[in-house]
Formats: C-alpha cells, sequence, structure tokens
C-alpha cells in the first residue's frame, strides 16, 4: 500500500502535507524523479544513435517526469503561500536550491537540447507542436544550454544566488508585514472607519493580547496592522491624519531596516541578473525577458507605456489640484499641502460628494455567496458551462476554502477549483492569484485541469457573511478569468494548454477581460442583493459606480505606468544606470510619472515583490499592454449589444473557442485575431480609463 502524501494526478491531501511528512518523503519523490531522468538521457541518447526520433519517444517521458516534479513542489509552494509557518518556510528554504538543481539539470542537458533540435529539424509538426518545440529550444538556451562549461558554471551558480535572494527578499517582506502593529484604546484613534472595521481591528486585538471573554469593537482595544483589508480602510477612512501618516510610512518603509531591509538584496538581484542575461549574450536582462514575450522589444513597451503616460499625467495633475482645493474648503489648512496618506482619505470624501456614493454602505449588497453566483451564472451564459460546488468531495487547507466542478452543457466534468478567499495575515501571502494544481494532460497519467485561486477578502464576521467591497468584487472577477484560461482549455499537451506557453504579456487577457462584467448593468444587478432583505442595488447607485470607475483614474493610471517604467528602466538602461542605486533611478522617474513625489520613508522597492520576488521582472508593463488586448475584446461584446442574449452567447462561445481554450497553442497575436478579425488598438482602454481628451 501506498502511504506516500505525493500521489501525482490527485487533488492534494493537505492535512498530511505536515513539515515532518514532507521533509521525509520529499526527497524519496526528488530521488525517483532524477532517476526517470537518467533514464530518459540513456534511451534519448540511443535514439539519437540511432537515428530514432519521435514525437512520443522525446517529449512525452519528458512532460511525464516535468508534470509529477511540477505538482509535488507546486503542493509545497502553494502550502507556503496559504499556510505559512516557521516550520514549512524552512523546509521549502531547504529543498528550494535542489529544486533549482533539478531544474538546471533538465534545462542543461545536452543530449535533451540535440534531441528537441534534431526532432524538430528532421520532422514536419503542426503548429502547435512546433511552437512547442521552439520554446523549449529556446528556454533550454536561456538556462545556459549553449555555454562552455566555465560561463555555465558561472550561470548556475548566479541561479542558485538568485533563488536564495528572491526568498530572502520575500520572506523579509512578509515577516516586515507581521511585525508592525499599533494597539490603538482611544475611540478618537478609531474615528471614521466603518463598523465592519471596528470588528475586525477589535478581534485580531482580542487574539494578539490573548484577553479572555468576547471583544467589544465599540470600546477597543484595537489592532492597526499592515494587512490589505485593514490598511486600505485604515486610509481610506480614518479621520486622524497622524496615524494615517504613521501607517502609511510603516507600510512604504517595510523590508527596509534592520535585519529585514532588501535594498542591499535589490542591488544583488539586478547586478546578477544583468551578468546571467550578458552570459547569454544579451545586452540586459529585459531584453532576455522580452525575447520570449508578445511585446518583443523593449521599444514596442517604451511606445505604449509613453502613449499611455501624457494624457494620464495631464488628468492627474488635473485631478490633484480638485483634491487639493476640495480638502482645503473641508478641513486640511491652508498651509499644508496633500501629502501621500491624505489621497485615498480625501478622495473617497470627494468621491461621496461628487457621487453621493460610499463604497462602504454597498458591501451588504455584495455578500460572497450572491458574488458567486452571479459570476457562474455570468460564465455560464456566455462559456456554455455549469459551476457546481462540491467542498466536501475535496481534501483542504483551511476550513474556509470551497472546491467546485466545472461540468460541459453535456454535464460532463472538464474541471475544478479550489476557492480561498479570506485573508489570514498571520499565514497567508497577501495579494490575490490563480495557480495550477493539476494541468489539462491526456499523456501518461490522464489529468483534468484543477486551479487554485487565492483571493485576501473581507472574512465574515460573528454575525455577518463575507461582505465585499466593489473592488474585492472586481478581483475576484480577475481571478476567476484567469481560472477560466486554465480550465477551458481543449489542448491536451500539457505545454501549452490553458496559461503554459502563453506570453506573459499576453496571460492577464481573460482576467482584465472577466473584470469588465463589473461594469455591465445586467450582470452587476443580478448580483448586487442586500444579504438581510434581498433588496437589488438600486441603478442610481450602479449609475454611480460607472461613473465612479474613471474617478482619479489619471492618478490609478499613473502608478501603474510609475511601476511599470521603473522595472524596465531597473532592468534594461545598464550605462544610465551606472554609479545609481535602484531607489535613486525610482526617484527620477517619478519626476515624470507621479504628481506626489515619493517621501523621504518610501522605499516601496524593498516590498515590490512582483518584480524582486515574483515573475513580473522586466515585465510589470504586462498589465497594461494585456488591458489593451481585454478592453478591445470587450469592446466586440459593446459594439454588438450586451443586452442581446443571443449575441452574447455567439460571442461568448467565440472568444471560448479562441483565447479560453487555445491557451499557449498559438501566438497571443494569432488568437487575438481570430477572435477579433484584426490586431489590437488602444482606442477602448482610452476610452475606458477615462483618458479620452486628454492627449
Amino acid at each position: 500500500m501506498d502511504t506516500s502524501i505525493f500521489k501525482y494526478g490527485e487533488l492534494p491531501e493537505f492535512k498530511k502535507f505536515t513539515s515532518e511528512n514532507i521533509n521525509n518523503q520529499f526527497p524519496v519523490v526528488l530521488e525517483k524523479i532524477r532517476k526517470d531522468f537518467n533514464t530518459i538521457e540513456n534511451n534519448l541518447s540511443s535514439f539519437l544513435t540511432q537515428n530514432d526520433l519521435n514525437w512520443d519517444k522525446v517529449i512525452n517521458p519528458l512532460i511525464e517526469v516535468n508534470e509529477v516534479l511540477r505538482w509535488s513542489w507546486g503542493v509545497i509552494g502553494h502550502l507556503n503561500s496559504v499556510n505559512d509557518s516557521e516550520s514549512l518556510r524552512k523546509i521549502y528554504s531547504k529543498f528550494l536550491p535542489e529544486i533549482i538543481s533539478l531544474g538546471d539539470m533538465f534545462g542543461q542537458s545536452k543530449i535533451i537540447y540535440d534531441s528537441l533540435v534534431k526532432l524538430k529539424n528532421t520532422n514536419k509538426f503542426d503548429n502547435v507542436r512546433n511552437r512547442i518545440l521552439d520554446k523549449e529550444i529556446l528556454e533550454m538556451e536561456h538556462r545556459g544550454i549553449s555555454l562552455k562549461k566555465n560561463d555555465q558554471k558561472e550561470f548556475n551558480i548566479i541561479s542558485k544566488k538568485l533563488g536564495k535572494l528572491t526568498t530572502d527578499f520575500s520572506n523579509n517582506v512578509n515577516d516586515s508585514t507581521k511585525s508592525w502593529s499599533l494597539i490603538l484604546k482611544d475611540k478618537s484613534q478609531v474615528d471614521g472607519l466603518p463598523e465592519r472595521v471596528l470588528e475586525s481591528m477589535a478581534e485580531s486585538a482580542h487574539k494578539f493580547l490573548n484577553k479572555d471573554g468576547q471583544f467589544d469593537s465599540k470600546n477597543g482595544p484595537w489592532k492597526l496592522a499592515l494587512d490589505s483589508p485593514t490598511y486600505i480602510a485604515f486610509m481610506t477612512y480614518a479621520t486622524n491624519r497622524n496615524l494615517r501618516e504613521k501607517l502609511y510610512k510603516a507600510s512604504v518603509g517595510r523590508a527596509s531596516k534592520g535585519e529585514k531591509d532588501n535594498s542591499q538584496i535589490i542591488e544583488e538581484i539586478l547586478s546578477l541578473r544583468t551578468k546571467q542575461a550578458n552570459i547569454l549574450g544579451y545586452e540586459s536582462w529585459a531584453e532576455k525577458s522580452l525575447s520570449t514575450k508578445m511585446a518583443k522589444e523593449i521599444k514596442n513597451v517604451e511606445k505604449l507605456l509613453e502613449e499611455l503616460r501624457i494624457p494620464a499625467l495631464k488628468k492627474a495633475k488635473l485631478e490633484l489640484d480638485i483634491l487639493e482645493k476640495f480638502a482645503k474648503s473641508n478641513g486640511l489648512p491652508e498651509s499644508e499641502q496633500i501629502e501621500p496618506w491624505d489621497v485615498s482619505y480625501w478622495s473617497e470624501l470627494l468621491r461621496k460628494e461628487k457621487f453621493n456614493l460610499d463604497q462602504e454602505s454597498l458591501r451588504p449588497w455584495f455578500p460572497l455567496n450572491d458574488v458567486l453566483k452571479g459570476l457562474f451564472k455570468l460564465s455560464e451564459k456566455l462559456f456554455e458551462i455549469k459551476v457546481v460546488e462540491a467542498t466536501n468531495q475535496a481534501p483542504k487547507w483551511n476550513d474556509d476554502v470551497l472546491f467546485f466542478n466545472i461540468l460541459d452543457k453535456e454535464e460532463k466534468k472538464i474541471a475544478s477549483f479550489y476557492l480561498d478567499p479570506y485573508s489570514r495575515p498571520e499565514s497567508k501571502k497577501p495579494g490575490a492569484w490563480m495557480n495550477e494544481c493539476l494541468n489539462k494532460n491526456n499523456v501518461g497519467k490522464h489529468t483534468l485541469p484543477v486551479a487554485y485561486l487565492v483571493c485576501n477578502q473581507t472574512p465574515p464576521s460573528k454575525n455577518k457573511p463575507s461582505l465585499m467591497s466593489f473592488e474585492e468584487v472586481q478581483t475576484l472577477f480577475h481571478e476567476f478569468g484567469h481560472g477560466l484560461q486554465h480550465m477551458l482549455t481543449t489542448v491536451n499537451l500539457p505545454q501549452a494548454a490553458g496559461i503554459n506557453n502563453v506570453e506573459w504579456d499576453a496571460v492577464e487577457l481573460p482576467s482584465q477581460f472577466m473584470e469588465n462584467w463589473c461594469f455591465h448593468k445586467n450582470t452587476l444587478l443580478n448580483i448586487a442583493k442586500h444579504y438581510q432583505t434581498g433588496e437589488k442595488l438600486s441603478n442610481e447607485n450602479f449609475e454611480k459606480l460607472l461613473k465612479n470607475r474613471t474617478f482619479n483614474c489619471g492618478m490609478a493610471t499613473l502608478r501603474q505606468l510609475h511601476f511599470a517604467i521603473t522595472d524596465l528602466r531597473l532592468h534594461s538602461n545598464i550605462d544610465k544606470n551606472k554609479g545609481k542605486t535602484a531607489d535613486e533611478i525610482r526617484r527620477e522617474i517619478a519626476k515624470q510619472t507621479t504628481v506626489i513625489e515619493p517621501i523621504q520613508e518610501d522605499q516601496f522597492l524593498c516590498c515590490f515583490s512582483h518584480i524582486f520576488a515574483g515573475g513580473y521582472s522586466a515585465g510589470y508593463y504586462s498589465y497594461k499592454w494585456a488591458e489593451v488586448l481585454s478592453a478591445d475584446a470587450f469592446s466586440m461584446f459593446e459594439e454588438a449589444d450586451l443586452e442581446n442574449s443571443e449575441d452574447l452567447k455567439l460571442i461568448g462561445k467565440k472568444f471560448k473557442d479562441t483565447i479560453l481554450s487555445l491557451g499557449g497553442s498559438l501566438p497571443p497575436l494569432d488568437i487575438f485575431k481570430l477572435f477579433r478579425g484584426r490586431e489590437p488598438q488602444t482606442d477602448s482602454l482610452i476610452r475606458h480609463l477615462g483618458l479620452s481628451g486628454t492627449t
């Protein structure tokens, strides 16, 4: 009887993935993978000699061993993100160098490389297989396969160093986020905060102080911390300006002091990335990164960002001027100016006055269960699927986790997904993401796709369900869009199924496309029902949300452009960057990409995990690049008739049969043209962002 917890092809039994079990059993998995890999190399060596290569002999065994490794390490990585503990973190750090070594072993196998090249040159394959081969060959070249022995050795040393540095960076951000808090005891310190925030902060303080009995949300104490729901709420609603300033400075100063200082790690990461790119023959990390992306060249990215920066900066200056005048006429001293910790607060008050929109008061219309029902109903209508809850059929890592199956129109199961909706600051990384649990695979052990969808929204309280902000609703739609591309794929080869093999700057297309439906009247009004009375959201409130979409859009767009341009510059303009720290470069760029320049304490780069610990290095621009694609794709629905259900079905089916189904089997531009009938245009995005007329 197999007692191993590592059972590829099945849903992981998460509760059995204890640190002790992982520590004992994962080495066995790694050893088996090494043996299988050696067998593959021996077989391929023989096939090369005999000139007897075909797809099944070369690719299928590689798929199988890679999928086992991806699934096994993926479970550990997933738990490290959603169920963090000191012991699990140690295990993750312990095995990470071995995973990097295995990756280098796979990626730097001369026998595999020669087999792939020969397979490509001596056979005629369809476009999908050719694209997979081209990508595999280029990825191996990016792993140093073509390098001389000494260069390859240096390359591998750098890979290991980068693996450790990015993990240290992430741990420092998590630790500094968790370690900062203030216990507030005076009611004046929490003036302006909504009741649900006071409840959450009081409950956190109660746990933190190990108090007995029931927490008191009205009289405190309250715990102020840096987790997203608390931080955003406090910056938006708290009247206490001094505390807003303190909280803001703590947030932008995370991981920039003492033992948890990431500033030196950033310099090392940038230096090592440049070295590694140079070894491979690229001028910069950005040039290497873009060689595998839809944008292809740095100049193409710069052109798009500049096209958006000019109207966004103009609009943002007008918005800040309006905001400052409003603040001064409502209590900000004339001698003062708007500071970064004032923007969210005064924006919310201006929003209330301008649109009579109190976003907090709309939460009761967005209980999680109703939002899910509406999201699934929309998906069923557009994509001919059915979403059915099956939480009691799947092992979970936390009691709050939900599980769903996706059925096709014949009610046959085609995919499944986990949803982990709530913030757990003590054990779960901030942000929201979709990750693969299982890929669609018709090779070896056949598997259906299973996705992890992870959010960090407001958890339920003792007396209320999880009442979502409108932003949290958008985030859920966004992540579900990623999940749809993973789950509705019709590609049977895992290297091109779902999001695999999709260029990084096109992978946000389905997610951002789904967000647009939050602003479609029928969709939203079918979702938004008061959790107590069942009353539907009013037309008036919907119109306010629609107008609110472009409220302060110049500042919001500029913020994203600031991050994207900074990321690109840090990873490209090597000569311009010489002699300057990353922080100095960022502050230089800020002069053209912000309307309130960063304060001295602002060390945001030290917690910019997207580019220093995630996969977005020289790729943060991808959000805006994909937004062009998603806005243009959605405009096809707008041009037809959003109220005509037959039109919606027809275009929805076309979207499913191209963008959602074809995954990485074709270049994204080709897939986009199959759907849209032409190349993408920026007009729809500029209109959606509310930047029209500011160029």
